[in-house]
């Protein structure tokens, strides 16, 4: 064991990404139990019955089961480049809400056939006109909140990145000139960089893996 909070994550799921982001912005190391989706360990059941990435697992025994509550945590206990400031929830609500909507039946359609909008909506569309609307507010400065880097911006950027990797020769033609620029600047980061190497999936009796940047 390595006495830290223990991070249940999928390297590629954008929900697990921002959390992972946050945490490491905010000096956090943790214990990372990287989950395979089609086999998942029963100890993440056992910490929330959720079952689902991220899963916080605090030192004191408490869970945190939801990406937005793992960031708001870890920036409340450290936030170096004033992050929270950039908290917004309308924002955040509309990512999360519509967007992951439209962004999920346009990148697996074929999960939602029996969806009633099935074949009637055009979700690429759809999911366009919101990041239509992040990019005029881009074209005001630099980050969604501003010109520097807050809480909106990071825990959007993973489904943009999702939406725009659907169909990158689509996504790079359409006309979101600032939210283009926004999204490759981010994805140069040396903090996405630095929170997607690659794990084995955990398995109990494995070697505990200390993720973050104090390690």
């Amino acid at each position: 064991m390595t006495g830290l909070p223990i991070l249940y994550s999928f390297r590629r799921c954008p929900y697990a990404m921002r959390a992972r982001m946050a945490l490491w912005a905010s000096g956090q190391d943790v214990e990372l139990r990287e989950v395979k989706l089609a086999n998942k360990p029963p100890e993440l059941a056992e910490a929330s019955a959720k079952a689902t990435v991220p899963v916080l697992v605090l030192d004191d025994g408490n869970v945190i089961d939801e990406s937005i509550a793992v960031m708001r945590w870890a920036l409340s206990e450290n936030d170096p480049e004033g992050w929270l400031a950039g908290d917004d929830a309308d924002l955040i609500a509309t990512n999360d809400g519509a967007f992951k909507h439209h962004l999920d039946r346009y990148k697996y359609p074929n999960r939602y056939v029996d969806d009633p909008d099935h074949g009637t909506v055009d979700h690429r569309a759809e999911g366009l006109a919101i990041l239509k609307q992040l990019d005029a507010r881009l074209a005001q400065h630099k980050q969604l909140k501003g010109d520097r880097i807050s809480m909106a911006d990071i825990a959007l950027f993973p489904f943009i990145r999702q939406f725009a990797n659907t169909d990158r020769v689509w996504f790079d033609a359409q006309d979101l000139p600032h939210l283009q620029t926004w999204l490759q600047q981010h994805l140069d980061s040396d903090l996405f960089k630095a929170i997607m190497p690659k794990f084995v999936p955990w398995q109990a009796g494995d070697e505990a893996i200390a993720f973050g940047p104090g390690v």
